[in-house]
């Protein structure tokens, strides 16, 4: 994790957790924030000493230093729309019901705060705030008690007592951005006309329009601190929230384990008090392994794309065109006009290599050389945004550039009125080899369009992190995937991060993350919970899981950005549906029982689990041999089985609850790689009007030698619903 000179650090005592920040300067007020809700505790500034001093007291469970984590940065919900309609055989009605309830749930949201203002947050049409609410609004030097309505029913923000800290602001209110954006995609109103200047224009809205919003802003411009985001989760508890969202965790490589980690212990509490959490997964992708939030009481979300692409065209001499990509509102010819070079035919002496120029390092041309011209360059260094690369251009006097990364033209990035264009790999060769065999190459960088119904969609963007999970290869990590690219939402409306020259703020911004992710599902979980209010958040979760869709709008496997077919690594479940969860026919229960066995089973002690569970039930206890194989079976609506030798077989128990009373048969339909044996026992499971809980048991058996992992999957059916569940095969246990 990233560290601040002033860290926080936690204490826990049996029954009473304190956190603390250790700092070599004392502070006036050394506590910070008190925690009484999920659990007891609190945050101040303590010296190094006194920390190991308290850390040593009699019935203390922790200290630990408080982290800094990160942000994980409207027609979406159409295209899922589209997408259940397609897939899920269920009530026609729910589909069109699914993206209009959710009244009266309320949906907390710890991030970078709000603009109240904003259309997207209107109470019109809303009735009386839930009488479960419990919280309040806080007032800051510019929100007030009015800024909250029957639609944001709530706002708080936690910046230290007398902070003089730059990253501080004294308000709910969204300098950032990021809060706003999430919180309209959660439960955003119905807009009309909304868009980024004109690009992607339709009807804004959130998963759960008739959701209402707490805003909790644990993060300032320094990032988000452990011991806030510890506060927003004590807070919520008491505040009454159905559904929490964060948009926010640690990078890779950066992860802590549960005991000390704030989300997981947070999320812990929350979800022990009927609380439903959902976390973005992280943007460390594509390498294996480097999901965060993946404790078994979150619900991890994964990004995908949506139906539509941002196009920049760029046109060569002949009026040839090449299909590229990115947001920019260029007022420059339409002709190709402009001299077109390759970056490193513009190397200047001061350039250390080639390379430099390729990549269009600033400081690597010569003025002439680049003047009044358009560059190509590669995007292979890593050093500098590409916007940056080209307000060094535009200072030697280039027209504009293109930038050659399969990346870039997949995920579109915001360039204003700067003619860039974001162009693939195997374009770029085809741009190089026109350069090469003209005389004269000329080209024009044309002002963005979008692409509507654009195919193959859900594609998973390299961003996107993926699984393993780095804890233990028994639990599937990410759980599901939702749309996290190109997302067009609410926006601050007077921030000029968005500003177009010679245009006002926009209202309505455009960004790509697991971030813009994690609310899409927040927004399912809160109209299912509307729908089933005695729904546990394991209920839910399972319900979104096993009615996840898995094909794209070809009708065929969802892929990643390289082409290759989606795996449960990549989108856990797979895409999220809007009406399936609704009526899911079978659910799979998981216990807090069954949470602390899962931390018993990956190597916690009861010291640990103590730190993160703040009090155990009465005589629990570890068992003799724990083992992390034994995490499979957790009645988890995955399954993921690990270090499976050849010949060999392994056993794991499901229990699924009954939630569609009607009298039916189940049918298991098993769809399993060759090499690989799976055996459901029962293979069907009657369903009477008295069945509450059915258990059954699924082998597993690897009949041949392999080197991959393997994936499946098995589906009770009765006709009426799918009941789907993902399954992998490792052939190691290795989390690291």
């Amino acid at each position: 994790m990233h560290k601040t000179g002033a860290s926080l650090s936690c204490i826990s005592y049996s029954y009473y957790m304190i956190c603390w920040m250790v700092n070599s300067r004392r502070k006036k007020n050394a506590v910070i924030h008190s925690y009484s809700n999920g659990f007891l505790g609190f945050a101040a500034y303590l010296s190094e000493d006194e920390a190991k001093s308290i850390a040593q007291t009699a019935g203390v469970v922790s200290v630990f230093p408080d982290p800094v984590l990160q942000l994980h940065t409207t027609h979406s919900w159409d295209f899922l729309k589209d997408q259940t309609a397609v897939e899920v055989n269920s009530n026609p009605s729910s589909t069109s019901g699914s993206i209009s309830n959710g009244t009266d749930t309320i949906i907390g949201i710890l991030d970078t705060g709000i603009w109240p203002e904003s259309e997207s947050f209107s109470d019109e049409d809303m009735g009386p705030i839930p009488s479960q609410w419990k919280g309040t609004c806080m007032e800051g030097h510019d929100f007030t008690t009015l800024s909250c309505n029957r639609k944001l029913i709530g706002a708080r923000y936690y910046d230290e007592p007398g902070s003089s800290n730059a990253g501080a602001s004294g308000t709910p209110r969204d300098k950032n951005g990021h809060g706003t954006h999430v919180a309209s995609t959660a439960a955003g109103i119905p807009v009309k006309g909304a868009s980024y200047y004109g690009l992607a224009e339709g009807t804004a809205k959130g998963g759960s329009p008739g959701s209402r919003i707490a805003m909790y802003r644990v993060c300032s411009l320094n990032g988000c601190q452990g011991s806030a985001i510890l506060k927003g989760f004590d807070d919520a508890i008491a505040d009454g929230v159905d559904v929490l969202s964060l948009s926010l965790g640690a990078s890779d490589g950066m992860e802590q384990e549960f005991s000390v980690d704030p989300i997981a212990i947070g999320a812990f509490h929350a979800v022990e008090k009927g609380i439903i959490v959902v976390c973005s997964g992280g943007n460390e992708g594509p390498n294996s392994r480097t999901a965060v939030n993946i404790a078994p009481w979150i619900l991890t979300v994964a990004a995908t794309t949506i139906d539509r692409d941002f196009e920049s065209d760029v046109v060569l001499g002949g009026n040839k065109v090449i299909k590229g990509g990115g947001i920019n509102f260029a007022d420059i010819q339409k002709s190709p006009v402009y001299p077109l070079i390759y970056g490193s035919s513009a190397k200047s002496i001061h350039a250390l290599a080639d390379s430099e120029a390729r990549n269009c390092i600033p400081g690597s041309f010569q003025d002439d050389q680049v003047k009044g011209k358009i560059i190509l360059c590669e995007n292979k260094d890593n050093l500098y945004f590409a916007l940056q690369k080209f307000e060094s251009l535009k200072k030697q006097g280039a027209i504009g550039m293109l930038l050659i990364n399969n990346d870039e033209r997949a995920v579109a990035s915001t360039f204003g009125s700067s003619p860039v264009a974001a162009i693939t790999e195997e374009d770029g060769a085809k741009i190089i080899s026109y350069i090469n065999s003209t005389r004269n190459p000329v080209a024009t960088i044309l002002p963005t369009v979008v692409v509507p119904k654009y195919k193959p969609a859900p594609v998973v963007p390299n961003f996107s992190s993926r699984g393993p999970s780095f804890s233990t290869r028994s639990l599937l990590k990410p759980d599901i995937a939702a749309p996290g690219v190109t997302i067009v939402a609410a926006w601050p409306g007077n921030d000029t991060k968005g500003v177009v020259s010679g245009k006002g703020p926009p209202l309505y911004y455009v960004l790509s993350g697991t971030s813009m992710a994690c609310p899409h599902v927040s927004g399912v979980a809160a109209t299912v919970k509307s729908l089933h209010p005695s729904w546990t958040p394991s209920a839910i979760k399972s319900a979104i899981l096993t009615s996840a869709i898995q094909t794209n709008n070809l009708q065929a496997p969802i892929t990643t950005n390289s082409g290759s077919k989606a795996t449960p690594y990549d989108i856990g479940a797979g895409e999220v549906s809007t009406s399936g969860p609704l009526q899911p026919g079978l659910v799979y229960e998981t216990e807090i029982n069954d949470y602390l066995q899962y931390l018993c089973y990956t190597g916690y002690s009861l010291t640990k689990i103590n730190k993160i569970a703040s009090s155990l039930p009465a005589n629990f206890s570890c068992p003799t041999k724990s083992d992390s194989d034994a995490v499979s079976n957790m009645n988890y609506p995955s399954i993921a089985i690990s270090n499976l030798k050849e010949n060999e077989s392994k056993k794991v128990i499901r229990t699924v609850t009954i939630v569609d009373q009607d009298e039916s048969v189940y049918t298991a339909l098993v769809d399993a790689p060759s090499g690989l044996d799976v055996e459901v026992e029962p293979n069907k499971l009657q369903i009477t009007k008295n069945s509450k809980k059915v258990t059954y048991q699924v082998t597993f058996r690897l009949t041949s030698s392999t080197k991959e992992d393997m994936f499946g999957s098995i589906t009770w059916t009765n006709g009426k619903y799918k009941v789907r569940s993902p399954f992998v095969v490792a052939l190691s246990n290795d989390s690291k």
